[in-house]
């Protein structure tokens, strides 16, 4: 079949359907225009709209990210208010008379219990202007054998009361297996508002 035929064969039908061919033809015309004037602009449109929801979201996101780290911090602050304030009303001795009772008072009955000789003691409060506690320092001299200083020692960092032991020396004692003791403790307490 040659193209001239083909041609032929096209504008017959064309002719013969000219209705269909010219509905077909408004109705292509008309898709091609409702496409340009609504389709894409639409399109467009949601495209516009996904993109500023995308960042929308990405803003709270961040926002409540920010709001989050702000929370934490606030409720850390106040949980580590409320622990220091457990650990100055609980754990803290709230007087001089407490903070001895706290060293000195136990380092006797301890030296006591491990079988220790006490030798002698003394304390001193250690004020600081800068703070509002006090350091109540106590150094004590004790002898006896190597176990029972050890297991003395153990007692004082095992337990539960804030003293701390800032410096320790042994030397030889008077008898065989005597060892001579000297300890630094120390502690503190709330300074009153009168002193």
């Amino acid at each position: 079949m040659s193209d001239s035929h083909a041609m032929r064969l096209v504008r017959r039908i064309v002719q013969e359907h000219r209705k269909a061919v010219m509905l077909i033809a408004t109705g292509f015309a008309v898709n091609v225009l409702i496409y340009l004037a609504a389709v894409r602009p639409l399109s467009h449109s949601v495209a516009t709209i996904e993109q500023r929801t995308l960042a929308a979201e990405q803003a709270r996101n961040a926002a409540q990210a920010e709001f989050d780290r702000a929370n934490g911090t606030l409720t850390g602050k106040d949980r580590a208010t409320r622990e220091l304030d457990t650990f100055y009303s609980k754990v803290l001795a709230q007087d001089l008379a407490g903070a001895r009772r706290l060293t000195y008072g136990r380092v006797q009955r301890l030296a006591q219990e491990h079988r220790l000789t006490y030798q002698s003691s003394r304390y001193e409060p250690i004020v600081d202007r800068n703070s509002t506690l006090t350091k109540l320092r106590v150094s004590v001299e004790l002898t006896g054998t190597y176990p029972n200083l050890r297991s003395f020692i153990h007692a004082i960092e095992s337990a539960p009361q804030f003293v701390v032991i800032e410096n320790i020396s042994l030397a030889e004692g008077v008898g065989e297996d005597s060892l001579r003791l000297a300890m630094d403790l120390s502690t503190y307490y709330r300074r009153s508002s009168e002193q």
